[in-house]
């Protein structure tokens, strides 16, 4: 029994957490089964195209039911990157249940999905396609007189044909790259491999600038999309053609076509194009969200401070006219003197309450080596001539803003993680020296996992003035932090047994002593849940994925079944 329970307090809290997750996608799937099933009964059954079946069977069903499921999938497919969009959203739901807003942290994995069903659905219409050519051209070119072959040389001299291929001189390879349809097709085809396979997790982390000029082949692919359907190679019966001849009647009595008033010549035309119906609203949007990104990225940045920290952190203290914040956004950086068109996303650190914004940039690659080289040496007094010139687009909203909507949170960083935790640390410390009555939150665990000692520097210094403060409030429980050093080696290890028991720790300098390894996350938890009963606990976390789905599976598994009991809520960082 005390196994039931513990599973059906799993379950719950999953339901919890990714509850409305699964119904989205469980909706987007339910509406991609609908278009694909109505589509290939329309065009398998339609009387309209019993000519069309007659040269190419079901092939024409096939090709027809995944391209109503590629407009459906490509009007979605930019929404999710309307940062500005999801950021007024947001704003919108915020007196919304957590669970509602944390559907708009998943954007950009509903982005995948919806990038792997067009793939999908692409390759089904691709191999439809060619097969619908092969039997085009293979019913031109034969020499008996079957029904297919009849249909195929009707409307030479007219507009009013059937078959796409005019001529039987031709190869459907010459077809394809020779009309509106076939070149767009293939233009669209290697626009849509590239972004897919330049969009890994190896090459977007390891080449970043990759698949960041890449991914702009989206603009070639929503042109050609457009045009694809100019063509109107897919034709059917006329409607006044299907009044005076009549299919079941005059399909045998081709030799008869045109001769008797029952079977004159049948008349065939395309359909409209159907494409930029479905994705010219979702154009619109994005247009319109770059030239907010345009016009916001000209507005002056000033960098007031830059500051070296160890482990090549470089931290940037800016100043913007107009620019408002909350905890735990970030912002996109271009600096035009390392690259034009380059934007890359950061955690602001800095507190709303501050009169100024900042971020810390751990140098990984060629652009953040780029920035640290600019910007290395504190210039403080002569920063305003030398620096290189800043555009800043943001700020935009993540999961970390709704920290202060539980009373009890676990804020977990990994490396260069913890930077949204900066900002939430700082707001805190700001709204106890001010005497915000309106803070809810009244536990804050916090766990940092780094590799390296010098890391832990440049944050150390905030934890000990929030460590400070809190003593002089009489609130010491408040926070609760664990540092956490997974690497170190022997003379390490023995310099931190020499001075075990000073007060204070020896790599950090803080009262809390730094773990060596990693932490017991079940141990953790549990603790957490017998400290804080009955009570809902947000767990935010900006790190890697494999230690997410370790925290979410704990959230599950030390939720309780009782609605009045402890429920965690797992949140993580997405950019």
């Amino acid at each position: 029994h005390q196994l039931n329970f513990r599973s059906l307090g799993i379950m719950s809290n999953w339901v919890i957490n990714h509850g409305l997750s699964a119904l989205v996608i469980v909706v987007w799937l339910g509406i991609n089964i609908f278009l694909f099933v109505y589509y290939y009964m329309f065009y398998e059954y339609d009387p309209r195209f019993q000519y069309t079946r007659a040269i190419i069977g079901s092939a024409l069903a096939w090709a027809r039911a995944p391209a109503a499921c590629l407009n459906f999938n490509c009007l979605l497919i930019l929404l999710p990157v309307c940062r500005n969009l999801l950021s007024f959203l947001r704003g919108s739901c915020s007196c919304c249940r957590c669970s509602a807003r944390k559907q708009l942290d998943k954007n950009i994995t509903f982005h995948k999905l919806v990038a792997y069903m067009i793939a999908l659905q692409t390759a089904i219409h691709i191999v439809a396609h060619l097969l619908n050519f092969e039997w085009f051209n293979n019913s031109r070119q034969s020499k008996v007189e079957t029904l297919d072959t009849v249909l195929s040389q009707l409307g030479d001299n007219t507009t009013y044909w059937l078959n796409p291929i005019r001529s039987d001189q031709t190869t459907p390879t010459y077809v394809a790259f020779t009309t509106a349809a076939g070149l767009t097709g293939v233009i669209i085809t290697i626009a849509l491999i590239i972004m897919i396979t330049s969009s890994t997790d190896t090459i977007r982390r390891s080449y970043f600038e990759v698949f960041w000029f890449t991914h702009h082949l989206f603009v070639i692919f929503f042109a050609g999309l457009v045009i694809h359907g100019i063509g109107r190679i897919v034709r059917h019966q006329t409607s006044d053609s299907m009044q005076v001849h009549e299919y079941k009647f005059c399909q045998n009595r081709t030799k008869d076509w045109g001769k008797i008033p029952e079977c004159p010549i049948p008349l065939f035309e395309g359909g409209d194009p159907m494409t930029w119906k479905w994705v010219l609203g979702p154009m619109i949007l994005y247009v319109c969200e770059r030239f907010i990104r345009l016009y916001r990225s000209q507005q002056r940045v000033v960098v007031t401070k830059a500051v070296i920290h160890p482990s090549k952190v470089l931290e940037l203290q800016m100043q913007k006219k107009g620019f408002k914040m909350q905890v735990g956004q970030y912002i996109f950086i271009n600096c035009p003197s390392i690259s034009q068109l380059e934007w890359h996303p950061f955690t602001l650190t800095s507190a709303p309450e501050e009169d100024y914004f900042s971020v810390h940039i751990r140098s990984v690659g060629d652009w953040t080596e780029g920035m640290f080289q600019a910007f290395g040496e504190n210039k403080d007094e002569a920063m305003n001539q030398l620096q290189p010139r800043i555009a800043v687009d943001g700020p935009f909203g993540t999961a970390s803003e709704d920290v202060f909507h539980y009373e009890v949170s676990v804020l977990v960083g990994a490396g260069i993680g913890v930077t949204p935790f900066a900002s939430i640390l700082k707001s805190i410390w700001y709204k106890y020296e001010n005497c915000d009555a309106g803070l809810r939150t009244k536990k804050i665990y916090f766990f940092w996992i780094c590799r390296e000692t010098q890391a832990f520097e440049w944050f150390a210094d905030l934890l000990r003035s929030l460590e400070s403060q809190m003593e002089q409030l009489g609130k010491r429980d408040f926070l609760n932090y664990k540092l956490y050093l997974t690497g170190w080696d022997s003379t390490q290890a023995a310099h931190v047994k020499v001075h075990i028991d000073k007060e204070t720790d020896v790599v950090t300098g803080l009262k809390q002593k730094t773990h060596y390894g990693r932490p017991n996350w079940d141990k953790e938890f549990q603790m957490i849940a017998q400290t804080n009963p009955k009570t809902t606990v947000g767990v935010f976390l900006c790190g890697p994925q494999a230690l997410a789905n370790v925290l979410e599976q704990c959230s599950n598994k030390y939720s309780e079944v009782n609605p009045l009991g402890v429920h965690f809520h797992f949140n993580k960082e997405n950019f």
